[in-house]
């Protein structure tokens, strides 16, 4: 075998006084990293094997564990960094794609750092969401431009809505993608608090029927999975165009993470890869668009809002407008840093813009339109806690989409390895073992905890704010400052800066 010039990323320590050498690391790793030496008697590592995922630490009985960057270093250099250096390495020994999971993480400037929330004083008193009524419930889907009345009732039904406890929902994530019992814990979570999961592309298996009706079912370019029943089941349906971790391109599921449970989910063969094209091959322009979302609302006998799923790209504002006046009753919109299980590095870290900036420009453009009332907004991509959720109420959103932090809830320590489908933590995995690590009892319990802490926090601010109704926050852009922004940035968002 030809020498590797690549150098570990990671040291694994081993503390000798307190390791009794009791193999559970051993068992716990996925990727090889420990081993039973037989000639020492004692257990090794390889550190070039380790992804830094924790499993061995948080599991060592007596925390003789750690794992640190490697303390190898290339001569410094401004342009060529140690891990330009790494992937030009791996790529000439491979002459592949580079892939990674999870979202953007590269220091790009987070606006949600650099704006601030407005606070109540003494003209407008705070409020004690402890004492007080504070409503974060939230309806998702069109808003009528006048109601008629007649008869004491309304002349036509209302358009179908989405009815949220609190103002934020699972992302797509599907099964392939992540491991069944990670889907479990998610929609039984979205049930008990009142809000929504998104099984992804996946199709719906059918151990998570029971939640079907707190399910945003997905059509995407592969059609995996789809049949009516299947758009029938779910409480909305989602027409994804593109996803902030890889605009523009499709998706891929490899054969290996398709196994019995996943054919029969997806209907594709048993170890075929599951590849959505780029494009959506019946969509072509607005009008095609308009065709689909008209197809699916009479396949749905107009009973549940359809909505568009797009990358935060350079022109979003625009394609959001034609996506609207396409029909859609709700558009998500996915920052550059959302995550994914796996995607083009090079797509993940070089294509798309932050959301905070895409969804102002969005908002902007359907008020000035004046069609803001026709769809729903939901942004995706980098939202951390519930400060971030507040933030983009004010820009303009209507709920937010959170994935990365609901797999974090439920153990994920964030190695970006979950393209190679080994996941440690047993949520981005197909493997039947390795699923077992995420319990669904208890995987429920943190995804709902999360919620229930974050909806808690929201109430809080709001309060603070003096504002009683999450209602009259969305698009108060007069409730945020900017703090160290451009003034170009500042103007974008459509925020001042603060002590103006």
């Amino acid at each position: 075998m030809a020498l590797s010039m690549r150098v570990p990323s990671y040291q694994v320590h081993r503390n000798p006084q307190r390791c009794i050498d009791c193999q559970v690391c051993v068992r716990q790793c996925t990727y090889g990293v420990h081993a039973w030496d037989e000639d020492f008697q004692a257990v090794v590592a390889d550190d070039a094997k380790c992804v830094n995922c924790h499993r061995c630490v948080v599991f060592c009985p007596t925390g003789a564990l750690a794992v640190t960057p490697a303390p190898h270093t290339f001569v410094p250099n401004a342009n060529w960094r140690s891990d330009d250096l790494r992937e030009v390495y791996l790529q000439a020994e491979t002459g592949g794609t580079l892939l990674v999971g999870m979202g953007n993480d590269r220091p790009y400037k987070i606006f949600w750092d650099h704006l601030l929330l407005n606070a109540s004083q003494v003209t407008n008193p705070s409020i004690d969401p402890l004492r007080e009524p504070v409503e974060v419930k939230t309806l998702l889907g069109r808003k009528p431009d006048a109601l008629h009345l007649s008869g004491g009732g309304l002349q036509e039904p209302l358009p179908p809505e989405l009815e949220l406890e609190v103002p934020i929902m699972f992302s797509a994530m599907s099964f392939g993608s992540v491991s069944l019992n990670t889907q479990k814990s998610l929609a039984r979570a979205a049930v008990e608090e009142g809000t929504y999961w998104n099984c992804g592309e996946g199709g719906l298996h059918p151990d998570v029927l029971p939640y079907a009706h707190r399910a945003i079912v997905q059509v995407a370019s592969g059609r995996f999975g789809v049949s009516v029943d299947y758009l029938n089941a779910g409480a909305a349906v989602e027409i994804k165009i593109g996803q902030g971790a890889k605009p523009g391109i499709g998706g891929h599921l490899p054969g290996e993470k398709v196994g019995d449970e996943v054919s029969r989910t997806r209907m594709i063969p048993l170890g075929s890869d599951a590849i959505s094209p780029a494009p959506h091959h019946d969509i072509y322009s607005i009008e095609d668009l308009r065709q689909l979302i008209n197809s699916l609302k009479e396949a749905t006998q107009h009973r549940k809002p359809v909505g568009v799923k797009i990358a935060a790209v350079h022109n979003v504002a625009a394609i959001a407008s034609g996506s609207v006046r396409a029909g859609a009753d709700f558009l998500v919109i996915d920052g550059f840093r959302g995550g994914t299980g796996a995607a083009p590095l090079r797509i993940r870290d070089n294509v798309g813009i932050p959301i905070e900036l895409a969804l102002a420009a969005v908002d902007s453009r359907l008020r000035e339109e004046g069609i803001r009332n026709h769809a729903s907004l939901v942004v995706s991509g980098g939202i951390r806690n519930s400060a971030d959720v507040i933030k983009a109420i004010a820009l303009g959103a209507d709920a937010v989409n959170i994935a990365t932090a609901a797999l974090i809830a439920l153990g994920c320590h964030m190695c970006q390895m979950c393209y190679r489908g080994r996941c440690t933590w047993g949520i981005a995995t197909t493997d039947a073992a390795l699923t077992k690590r995420v319990n669904p009892d208890i995987g429920a319990r943190r995804a709902a905890n999360l919620l229930r802490a974050w909806k808690h926090e929201i109430k809080e601010m709001l309060g603070g704010m003096g504002i009683n109704a999450i209602e009259s926050l969305r698009g108060n852009r007069l409730a945020l400052r900017g703090i160290g922004l451009s003034e170009r940035e500042l103007r974008i968002l459509g925020v001042s800066a603060a002590g103006e």
